[in-house]
């Protein structure tokens, strides 16, 4: 069982910036990616960043070159810094991580946090 730990987000203007957070805890396992998705109402659910264990990152289209995900030295907390912050970045935040878990048997499994509300507006 992994538990995610979100913080962050806010309100915050046009232009501005933000920092979300997530720890995933546990134990027996170990995250073979972790990231960020958003969902604004009446959308899809899209992926806005995410990392994998080897280092490789993806960006939505969108946020690429504001956007900066990273992982911590234990690689279990995965910060997403948001700049230039613009409304439509405005959605509902979810903290997201693909783990395999270790014990009889082995799991790969993908868990989400709760979300947290990012809204951008003057």
């Amino acid at each position: 069982q992994v538990q995610l730990v979100e913080s962050g987000g806010g309100l915050v203007q046009p232009g501005g910036s933000l920092r979300l957070s997530c720890a995933a805890s546990g134990s027996s396992f170990s995250i073979n990616a972790m990231g960020w998705y958003r969902q604004a109402p009446g959308k899809q659910r899209e992926l806005v960043a995410a990392v994998t264990s080897g280092g490789i990152r993806n960006y939505a289209d969108s946020v690429k070159g504001r956007f900066t995900i990273s992982r911590d030295n234990a690689e279990n907390t995965v910060v997403l810094q948001m700049n230039s912050l613009k409304p439509e970045d405005t959605a509902v935040y979810y903290c997201n991580t693909e783990v395999d878990e270790y014990g009889r048997l082995r799991y790969r499994i993908i868990y989400w946090g709760q979300g947290t509300q990012v809204t951008v507006s003057s």
